[in-house]
């Protein structure tokens, strides 16, 4: 799963709507609570951005293969306690309850960690299930070439952000 910064002010009217408007959690200030959730994305696009750069810098300073960059990403992140991949949301979800828990702008919240919890985790899989989409429709128009050989990677690659572009994605 695959967080896009297009898609955050998305994520924010969910939440909004989901934990405010219905009266499960009550704000001072509407606007400011909006914005300490898009911080949070914006932050964990951030992170998220950094982890890859520095992931690419050991590759690039051990010599090692681009194949090993996920295997490094992964262990940059772990040690930074730090969720990606299907980790994400998890990660994403943990620090919108610690946002909610200390913020200033949220004055009470009518229901319990558990059901925050996974309402959040729920609005964040639901905006961040683009990837595999994304790769349907991407293999759909791939389908006269042999997966696994260079020309389909190729072309999976050009498809693939052709297909971004056309959803805003990109």
């Amino acid at each position: 799963m695959r967080l896009y910064a297009s898609k955050i002010p998305a994520i924010v009217d969910s939440v909004n709507r989901t934990l405010v408007d219905t009266g499960e959690l009550e704000t001072s200030n509407k606007e400011e609570f909006r914005n300490d959730v898009e911080s949070v994305l914006r932050e964990y696009l951030r992170t998220n951005r950094e982890i890859t750069e520095r992931a690419k810098d050991t590759l690039e300073h051990r010599g090692l293969a681009y194949s090993d960059l996920h295997r490094i990403r992964r262990q940059l992140a772990d040690a930074a306690d730090f969720g990606i991949g299907d980790d994400a949301v998890t990660w994403i979800t943990n620090q919108m309850l610690e946002l909610f828990m200390r913020s200033h702008w949220v004055d009470e919240i009518y229901v319990d960690d558990a059901t925050l919890r996974r309402k959040l985790k729920d609005i964040m899989r639901r905006h961040m299930q683009h990837d595999d989409d994304l790769d349907r429709e991407v293999r759909r128009h791939l389908k006269h070439l042999q997966q696994g050989t260079d020309s389909f990677e190729i072309e999976y690659h050009k498809q693939l952000e052709l297909v971004k572009r056309k959803h805003g994605l990109s």
